[in-house]
């Protein structure tokens, strides 16, 4: 692989020509791809730059890649990972620099992709013969991995996998939420893995007052009779594994907490049984209806697809559905996050408990390799 790890030729030929043909579509003749602030997954997975502060590809079928990177110190680095592209500083005014480049080309219909702002997409409006917006038409294309790339994703699985083994092994009374991100990272980020999240609650569980993993840690320590919830994403070059877990600190859990878990488990159950291709979201959500037997409820997501962005279908179980539930069948070669955090009615207790697994022909995989259940620090 070199110094860093790339997708073989045919790899990055499937995706060019995949979105050569989403845009034939929609009648675009070339695509502006944008990402910044680390956000804008569209930029790495056809260039193989990850997004620093600010980047650009003018995408033309036929045409080499023109890659524009910002700020400027970063351009080395963007032209050693993006080989096959034209590596350039995007200059003060990234969208202008693109539509010189565009100019060049012939302009007409343009696709876009990513979080542009209305600033830049205004620009491209006022040159373009129409702006095509193309985000569904990339979210299809991610549905679905490759073989390459579920092997770029077991390592981030494996990864994930570490960072959990290690809270097992090493959070304990006394250490706080800081801490255990501290705990967690050392686990991957030595071997190459990088950060997605790492969520952490604790609360005890005789007077219990949160539900649901918080997206900043807080100073708060760990203590005997504790249930620390967790949901933990190490990455492998933007290939993610996801882990949720719960563990009972210091104390055996309480009959609630049991319950709470036993539920959990039977809904994952439930749905991996039910997770192969033609099965529907509808399907899913009412297999998961173990939750409401039981008497609790859900806060978080239930299923969601993910890896390549947070994919379609986004399903809440039936007493916490946000949006109707959508006209979805799950396919084979689609990874999903199957992820039941059940919590009592009033939501002071609960329990997170799933992980990322593969729809298969014969039926859900699961991806990742650390044990299941309300475990014991």
């Amino acid at each position: 692989m070199g110094d860093y790890p790339r997708f073989g030729d045919a790899e990055m030929r499937r995706r060019r020509e995949a979105l050569a043909a989403a845009m034939a579509e929609h009648g675009a003749a070339h695509a502006v791809i944008y990402g910044a602030n680390r956000f804008g997954s569209a930029v790495g997975w056809l260039t193989g730059w990850p997004v620093t502060r600010e980047a650009l590809v003018v995408f033309t079928p036929g045409e080499r890649d023109l890659l524009l990177v910002n700020f400027y110190n970063h351009v080395p680095n963007a032209g050693r990972l993006a080989a096959d592209a034209d590596v350039r500083w995007a200059g003060p005014r990234p969208m202008e620099t693109a539509i010189e480049e565009l100019r060049r080309r012939g302009g007409g219909r343009i696709g876009v992709v990513g979080p542009l702002g209305w600033r830049p997409h205004a620009a491209l409006a006022a040159f373009a013969e129409e702006v095509v917006l193309l985000d569904t038409a990339y979210t299809g294309l991610r549905l679905r991995k490759s073989e390459e790339e579920l092997e770029w994703l077991r390592v981030g699985c494996e990864l994930t996998d570490s960072a959990v083994r290690a809270l097992h092994e090493h959070a304990a009374p006394g250490v706080d939420e800081r801490d255990l991100g501290d705990i967690v990272e050392r686990a991957y980020v030595g071997r190459g893995g990088t950060t997605h999240i790492h969520y952490f609650a604790a609360t005890p569980m005789d007077e219990p007052e949160l539900g649901v993993p918080a997206q900043w840690p807080s100073a708060r320590k760990l203590r005997r009779g504790d249930a620390l919830t967790c949901e933990i994403s190490a990455s492998w070059w933007d290939y993610t594994g996801q882990l949720l877990r719960t563990f009972a600190v210091g104390a055996e859990p309480p009959p609630l907490y049991r319950e709470l878990h036993a539920a959990a488990d039977a809904a994952f159950d439930a749905i991996l049984a039910c997770l192969r291709p033609g099965a529907s979201a509808a399907d899913l959500v009412d297999t998961a209806g173990v939750i409401e037997d039981a008497g609790f409820t859900t806060r978080d997501d239930l299923v969601h697809g993910f890896v390549g962005g947070y994919l379609p279908p986004v399903l809440g179980s039936a007493s916490r559905t946000l949006e109707p539930v959508p006209d979805f069948e799950f396919d084979a070669g689609m990874t999903v996050v199957v992820q039941p955090n059940v919590v009592t009615r009033d939501e002071r207790a609960g329990v997170q408990t799933g992980e990322l697994v593969l729809v298969t022909e014969t039926g859900a995989e699961r991806l990742h390799r650390f044990k299941r259940g309300l475990l014991r620090i």
